[in-house]
């Protein structure tokens, strides 16, 4: 089904759009999820609690990019149980040797207001649009999807070391970004 007639579906508050919502991008998101958490379980009550949150938004949110806006709340939903967990047993290095990784180009910045975040978030797409496409492919494989630079390699048929100095030079690249546009102190 078209995610246009799945987004109407939400609209008109039948419940079918839940079902189709899940038979089109279940998988997808679980694999967002799954990758995040690396717990069956755990995504699985993710993908569930997106449906849920997707529900909520849908009146009044009309998403442009169904794909995206599902992937996103999935992601989210992902990371802040990811860091409930942490925050309970302190096990696990994979996601923050991601953010000790980005870190660096975006300490400092504050998160208090919806404007800065979305001023983030479109210098953010600006710098990817940027990018090379191997370069871009790899940053966002990193930095959303949460791969580890073995499976990106992996994935792309490339060298570990490519795969790390791509990330290097994307991250330095970042930061010069946004400190140019006055985001970064």
């Amino acid at each position: 089904m078209e995610d246009e007639k799945i987004i109407e579906l939400y609209w008109n508050r039948n419940e079918e759009a839940l079902v189709q919502t899940n038979r089109k991008y279940g998988s997808f998101c679980y694999g967002i999820a799954h990758h995040i958490l690396k717990n069956e379980e755990d995504a699985e009550e993710c993908v569930n609690d997106t449906w849920l949150k997707v529900w909520l938004v849908i009146p009044p949110k009309r998403p442009e990019f169904f794909q995206a806006f599902i992937g996103k709340i999935t992601r989210n939903l992902s990371l802040d149980r990811y860091r409930k967990s942490r925050a309970a047993k302190r096990g696990g290095k994979t996601l923050d040797l991601i953010f000790d990784e980005l870190e660096e180009c975006i300490a400092g910045q504050s998160m208090d207001t919806q404007t800065d975040s979305m001023a983030i978030t479109g210098a953010l797409s600006q710098f990817l649009a940027g990018l090379s496409h191997d370069a871009r492919i790899i940053f966002v494989r990193r930095y959303w999807y949460a791969d580890s630079v073995i499976q990106i390699a992996e994935r792309y048929g490339m060298s570990e070391s490519k795969v790390k100095s791509a990330l290097m030079r994307s991250r330095k690249k970042l930061k010069f970004f946004l400190e140019k546009e006055g985001i970064t102190v």
